[in-house]
């Protein structure tokens, strides 16, 4: 199994994930061509996507889905009130192209299985998923406003994550954005500080090779060098060192990460 983070980020998100048969687009959060573009630099072919799961329907999630599902006749996964909230915000997808992904289930493809899980946040049904193979797993989750013991549980013993971290608390509360703006990142239904994703991820992570891509950093309340020392100090405090057996690397909101197999 190997995986992509083709973009991440409060502008547009995408994550690429295959094995050896299949091959998943965890939201598609840019235009049509941005995507091309970013397929094109991990020297991947849309042709061969077997599907597009949906974790919501905010547009940093959602913006490019429509054309490259009709551009590429790729079937679109979703729960039935995401793709209620979708209605109108992706344009015409085929019925044959439309397909529900329950909560709290798991679609095997070949070897390769999906779970989908429950987040919160201020969408219709928000949900992400977690990809095995053999005795291997990823674990995609941001977009949530805490993570949940429930959630813990999910996707908790990862070998890598795709972990939220969205903002710095300091910077948010002096920032430009305004109060109501504020109140809502803050919230359960929000997005995860630097701080609380790492008490998070220093409660799933198992002592062993572990791969954390800090995601969906704030274009104006974070910066990539700021949540790297925000995690590893909160991690340290937690009796976690980086660079033992855990390690954290960046994401980017126009730059595809390496692909890696996991």
């Amino acid at each position: 199994m190997r995986f992509s983070v083709l973009a991440s980020g409060s502008t547009g998100n995408a994550v690429y994930v295959e094995n050896d048969e299949h091959a998943f687009l965890v939201d598609v959060g840019l235009s049509g061509k941005k995507m091309e573009e970013l397929f094109a630099k991990i020297d991947r072919d849309m042709k061969k996507l077997t599907g597009l799961l949906v974790t919501h329907e905010h547009s940093d999630h959602i913006k490019g889905l429509g054309v490259i599902a009709r551009k590429y006749n790729v079937p679109v996964y979703a729960n039935a009130k995401t793709w209620q909230a979708m209605d109108g915000l992706v344009g015409n997808i085929p019925t044959d192209l439309r397909f529900q992904f329950d909560m709290e289930t798991t679609k095997s493809f070949g070897s390769l299985s999906i779970e989908s899980f429950a987040v919160s946040h201020d969408a219709a049904d928000p949900m992400f998923y977690i990809f095995h193979e053999n005795d291997r797993k990823l674990a995609l989750i941001t977009d949530t406003g805490y993570v949940s013991d429930r959630m813990k549980g999910h996707i908790k013993g990862a070998d890598s994550f795709v972990f939220e971290s969205n903002h710095d608390v300091g910077m948010l509360q002096m920032g430009r954005y305004p109060w109501n703006t504020k109140r809502r990142i803050l919230s359960d239904v929000g997005h995860v500080s630097n701080e609380d994703a790492a008490v998070a991820m220093s409660e799933v992570a198992f002592e062993k090779p572990t791969q954390i891509y800090l995601s969906h950093l704030s274009k104006d309340n974070n910066m990539k060098e700021l949540a790297r020392l925000s995690v590893s100090q909160t991690l340290q405090s937690c009796g976690i060192l980086t660079g033992e057996y855990l390690h954290l690397h960046d994401t980017d909101a126009e730059e595809p990460t390496a692909l890696v197999t996991v």
